[in-house]
């Protein structure tokens, strides 16, 4: 259904709600047949598409009947819906400036008007009315959760936990994990500034919000690192194999970096070989094989891939066997071989790397938090969704 038909629509509304008017008043449609004025210029405004005069028509109506205030809320939410910011800010301010609205129609209108502005952008104009609203039992919670989604977009991210936990302690819903992320964020913002020691504190009461944090145990390791602390770097990125192992190819060059600068290839090895065990993921499988070719050659490393392929089938593992086999090959194989690495090659090249099993946003690069849905953790490796 249009948007001008569904405008129709509620001057029908109002032309029932003027009948009724009536009604009430016992007065009969025969008594009284001539529709009011207001109501046949406005109609003839959305006819010829001039929904800004239309909305002067419905102002000047409720002006004459507050008996259309729902109308008018209805209204109002539609162009906010399509996008037309200005209009419904219009209708429901008007409404909040009758002195004789009923009280519980001035809130709804409060509220609404908040939600004008959160969808014009105007994040300032929104927080005062939310930070009002939030007094309101009806709409205590909404205008929790649009505060946090105010202070998100504002990065202010101390506002955002106290914000989070009350809508924890009003919902009972766990938003620890949430939580957790605005921690990592202040610790970023901290670590920017060199203050590692706050950042370090940060990521203390992030993993105290959510023990299986892998952002804040990613981060920890960097910290780490930069202060050469390689076994600490170890130990926060080994946790993320019982954290969530999805993220696991997250942390796996830098946890093989770590075993190199102590000289503990070997042990590297075997730390792998009992990951691939409990978790067959493909960028463990690159390392190991890399590992392995170095020390046995093409052939064994290739056969290493091949097993592993025939167990979990990949497209990311069969391009690795065909990069290590077509070393050991000659004449037609090869050139065949290498057909099918570039074919694999651009297959890979063309798909992303990272997938949100919330609603399927899709990039290459991680986002912590998802740009299409705005969930926390809901972006994946593609490599993890696959296997």
């Amino acid at each position: 259904m249009s948007f001008m038909w569904m405008l129709l629509l509620t001057f029908a509304a109002l032309f029932g709600a003027w009948y009724h008017g009536y009604r009430a008043r016992g007065e009969s449609i025969a008594q009284k047949v001539n529709l009011p004025r207001d109501y046949l210029v406005g109609l003839n405004f959305l006819l010829n598409e001039e929904p800004d005069k239309a909305v002067d028509v419905f102002i000047k109506m409720l002006e004459v009947d507050s008996g259309t205030v729902e109308t008018h809320l209805a209204v109002g939410k539609l162009f906010r819906r399509r996008g037309e910011v200005d209009r419904a800010i219009r209708i429901h301010q008007n409404l909040i400036a009758r002195p004789q609205l009923d009280k519980a129609y001035r809130e709804q209108s409060l509220f609404e008007l908040g939600q004008d502005y959160l969808s014009a952008g105007m994040l300032d104009r929104a927080e005062r009315i939310f930070l009002e609203v939030i007094s309101i039992r009806e709409y205590s919670v909404p205008a929790l959760r649009a505060l946090l989604d105010i202070y998100q977009q504002e990065k202010a991210w101390d506002n955002a936990i106290q914000t989070a936990n009350k809508i924890g302690a009003a919902t009972r819903q766990n938003m620890q994990p949430v939580i957790a992320h605005y921690y990592c964020e202040l610790a970023e913002a901290a670590g920017l500034k060199n203050q590692s020691e706050q950042a370090h504190h940060y990521l203390k009461q992030a993993l105290a919000a959510d023990s299986g944090c892998v952002r804040a145990s990613l981060l920890q390791a960097d910290l780490d690192i930069n202060q050469e602390d390689y076994k600490s770097a170890l130990r926060n990125l080994k946790r993320i194999q019982d954290q969530d192992p999805n993220y696991l190819s997250e942390a796996i060059d830098t946890l093989a970096s770590c075993y190199e600068k102590l000289n503990e290839e070997e042990k590297l090895v075997s730390y792998l070989m009992r990951v691939l065990d409990k978790h067959p993921k493909i960028p463990v499988v690159l390392i190991l094989s890399e590992r392995i070719r170095q020390w046995k050659g093409d052939k064994v490393a290739a056969n290493f891939v091949a097993d592993y392929v025939r167990r979990y089938p990949s497209l990311g593992g069969l391009h690795l066997f065909i990069k290590l086999y077509v070393s050991s090959t000659e004449g037609r194989a090869r050139d065949d071989l290498l057909i099918l690495q570039g074919l694999t090659h651009k297959l890979l090249a063309d798909k992303p790397n990272y997938q949100c099993v919330s609603c399927g946003f899709a990039g290459k690069s991680l986002h912590w938090q998802c740009p299409g849905c705005k969930q926390w953790s809901s972006v994946k490796p593609v490599h993890s969704l696959e296997e």
